[in-house]
């Protein structure tokens, strides 16, 4: 009788844990979600407000799944992000495998058939993750986007294989004006 007791028990734990997962999937503070979010394009852009200064934090999202590395053969999606932090205009890549550091990797890319570039920008501390922040590659990287169709990612590093993405660039006029809304670019 106490087995069946205590099964019932642990039945009803169960049934509580999980019942408090699902209610706080409800409670979701919005602004870590997308909700509320529109596509333009290929892209996700998010519309929040954060709920500390009032502010719009804007920001747009392009996801690709054509992505490639030298160690891993298959791969999940790579991302990139438009937005501002900290009043700044950013793109942000994030891969889903570690592709290089500051100290001995090389961000390149190329918008179509136009001339590559060698990117300003920084590698991230998760090593998965490389940011361009500098406003005139900022300036130069939204310009050529803003008229191309098709942008190719290529990161070199020392410690780490060849990593490469392609993103369709579906949207990216409206994606640019909605992503870096809060800092803007002069691309004249």
């Amino acid at each position: 009788m106490s087995g069946i007791v205590e099964h019932a028990g642990l039945r009803a734990c169960c049934g509580a844990i999980v019942a408090s997962a699902v209610l706080a999937g409800c409670a979701r503070d919005p602004i870590v979600t997308t909700a509320g979010s529109t596509m333009a394009g290929n892209w996700q852009v998010e519309h929040q407000v954060d709920r500390i200064s009032g502010a719009p934090i804007p920001s747009a999202i392009l996801l690709t799944r054509k992505v490639s590395n030298g160690k891993v053969l298959f791969l999940g999606a790579a991302t990139m992000q438009l937005s501002c932090f900290k009043t700044q205009p950013a793109a942000l890549f994030h891969f889903p495998v570690k592709i290089g550091s500051n100290r001995n990797g090389e961000f390149a890319y190329r918008f179509d058939d136009k001339p590559g570039h060698i990117g300003k920008a920084r590698f991230i501390d998760d090593y998965r993750s490389v940011v361009i922040e500098d406003k005139t590659e900022m300036t130069r990287f939204v310009g050529e986007m803003a008229t191309s169709k098709v942008l190719y990612v290529l990161i070199r590093s020392l410690n780490e294989p060849r990593t490469s993405a392609e993103f369709s660039l579906e949207g990216a006029p409206d994606a640019i004006k909605a992503g870096l809304a809060g800092c803007p670019l002069t691309t004249s």
